[in-house]
């Protein structure tokens, strides 16, 4: 018999429809490619996609997300008590607090202007946001275990910390103590949104300053495969015709260059890689605000169909991806 190979599942930032395009990527993963993406050795969330870590790493699988984003009741005794609608805050954020949000990142970056992506940099800039993320934690905090972390090991939670400027991978050997509801509501701290995050007597914001997916974290750790979901990546080139989501794909143009770079780390190492992100059909459905929870389940519904016809008509590029 041969071995099982050692699989990696990284899950990116995506906001309210990054995280139900993901779902519907999830599902597709389990028809098409046979194995249960709850069951991957490793599993790194960044954003929202670290709540979709730490759902499944409780256990929960892409089914029982896809049914819980449908408004159906789930099999197991879990109290999800989530609001789709409100939870998150709504489709705008509340007025932010004048001033920069992080001095001592700006002069850090001021002086070593290489050591910072420019995501960082724009997250030194940005305000101090006065949104909240309890209702986030509450409903992770639900299913940590008894340590205040999931049961099983490989389950890692980016956030940025937002004096310094590092990308701090919780959850894994080494990174500072957390618990999970901490973790997941730091790497989920947009900011100018979102309030940071206190861990340890250091402020963390959203992981997706760094990377919107964080897939070098996973380059020495001997995988034989990764499936990477990028909700914020465009491997497309289509021309909307509103101001507001012309200038959300040139992001989306960035985010997918530094995830080329990130991936390219990975496959150097001899670890395969699936990318799968949102094609034609799903940019349309998402549109220009990924907080927006009016496109849920629309997004949900079109992500389980496109996702399944790209991994079973990859598109291969020169780094041996598939998208």
């Amino acid at each position: 018999m041969h071995p099982q190979p050692r699989r990696g599942l990284v899950l990116g930032a995506g906001g309210v429809l990054g995280a139900a395009w993901s779902i519907g990527a999830l599902c597709a993963i389990g028809e098409v490619e046979g194995f249960d993406p709850h069951a991957a050795d490793v599993i790194v969330g960044t954003s929202a996609g670290s709540v979709l870590a730490a759902l499944l790493g409780a256990g929960l699988t892409a089914a029982d997300l896809r049914d819980h984003q449908r408004g159906l009741p789930l099999p197991h005794e879990v109290g999800l008590d989530w609001d789709y609608d409100r939870s998150t805050g709504g489709a705008l954020p509340t007025r932010p607090r004048l001033g920069v949000g992080s001095p001592a990142l700006l002069r850090r970056t001021i002086i070593r202007p290489r050591q910072v992506p420019p995501l960082a940099v724009l997250a030194a800039l940005a305000p101090a946001g006065t949104g909240t993320l309890a209702e986030v934690g509450r409903m992770v905090g639900s299913v940590a275990g008894e340590g205040g972390w999931v049961q099983r090991e490989g389950v890692w939670v980016v956030a940025m910390d937002y004096d310094s400027g590092r990308r701090t991978t919780f959850g894994r050997a080494g990174a500072p103590s957390a618990m999970l509801d901490e973790a997941v509501m730091a790497s989920c701290a947009i900011p100018g949104w979102y309030a940071p995050v206190r861990i340890g007597g250091r402020r963390y914001v959203d992981g997706g300053t760094w990377s919107t997916t964080n897939v070098d974290v996973v380059a020495a750790d001997g995988l034989d495969e990764v499936y990477v979901l990028a909700p914020m990546a465009a491997f497309v080139d289509d021309h909307p015709h509103k101001l507001a989501t012309r200038v959300e794909r040139r992001v989306r143009r960035q985010v997918t260059r530094r995830l080329l770079h990130e991936a390219g780390k990975v496959t150097r190492t001899g670890t395969a890689i699936t990318v799968l992100a949102p094609g034609p059909e799903d940019l349309a459905v998402i549109g220009a605000n990924m907080m927006d929870p009016t496109r849920r389940l629309d997004v949900l519904e079109t992500s389980l169909r496109t996702s399944t016809q790209a991994l079973l008509d990859p598109r291969p590029d020169d780094l041996g991806l598939a998208h």
